[in-house]
């Protein structure tokens, strides 16, 4: 071991970079991902420009990712993108760029920023390559992060509600019903909208109560006409009228 270690070493300060390259992909074929990793950056700027270059680089980038190191990888494979447009790699590299996103997306509960960024990377590869065989693939992996970003979501609009923060709860479920029209959670959300609306309205001056009270009734019949049958019907159906009755107090005053 040590004997190899001491061999490595004098490589690493070899000025001969034929062998240097040779080494890295004897290493490379051994799968010894740190030692390949590290001959190859010290080769890249030999090979620069020359035929050599595309593949040095290639070899590069996937022995970071088989490191492990994602962030680094994903940076790598996107650089390869551009440096190399032609390449027959690059449509791999394209999804790859994607994929160490994905893999660097965390559990719900965490920032979300690398699963967003693995959605346009993503969509970005079915609309550059629409015939790839990873079509499915990408588009399967786009639904787990938008599964997990709406979890998110969720969860905050949940917090807002049982908080009492009723307006951001108004806020924070009209934005998410834009940008999340088919989410699984779309009907509890309404209901959370109307309760909001009818809470925030009995509590309101009188000069904001009737504003309020119409933002149940038009959020409950859009409620009903869009989930008949949602287990928050009943309870979304008592609030409505109770608003009822408050508004028609509110203009015999």
């Amino acid at each position: 071991m040590l004997s190899a270690c001491d061999g490595y070493n004098k490589l690493l300060k070899s000025t001969n970079y034929d062998l240097k390259l040779q080494k890295a992909d004897e290493y490379y074929e051994k799968k010894v991902f740190a030692r390949a990793a590290e001959l190859y950056e010290e080769v890249m700027p030999i090979v620069k420009g020359t035929e050599k270059d595309e593949n040095v680089h290639y070899k590069y980038v996937w022995s970071e990712y088989y490191m492990q190191d994602y962030i680094l990888s994903q940076y790598h494979f996107k650089a390869f993108t551009r440096q190399f447009p032609t390449s027959p790699y690059v449509e791999v590299c394209a999804y790859m760029s994607a994929y160490c996103y994905f893999l660097n997306s965390p559990n719900y509960k965490l920032d979300q920023t690398y699963s967003k960024n693995a959605i346009k990377e993503f969509q970005s590869f079915v609309d550059t390559y629409p015939d790839s065989k990873r079509l499915d693939s990408c588009n399967l992996m786009i639904d787990q992060l938008n599964q997990k970003i709406e979890k998110k979501e969720y969860e905050i609009i949940k917090q807002y509600f049982k908080l009492d923060d009723w307006k951001a709860t108004i806020v924070a479920v009209k934005n998410y019903l834009k940008e999340h029209p088919a989410s699984v959670y779309n009907d509890e959300l309404y209901f959370y909208l109307i309760d909001s609306y009818y809470l925030l309205a009995s509590n309101s001056v009188p000069s904001k109560k009737e504003e309020r009270l119409n933002g149940v009734l038009e959020n409950y019949v859009k409620f009903v006409d869009l989930y008949p049958k949602s287990s928050y019907l009943s309870r979304a159906e008592s609030i409505y009228n109770n608003t009822k009755r408050l508004k028609e107090k509110f203009n015999n005053e």
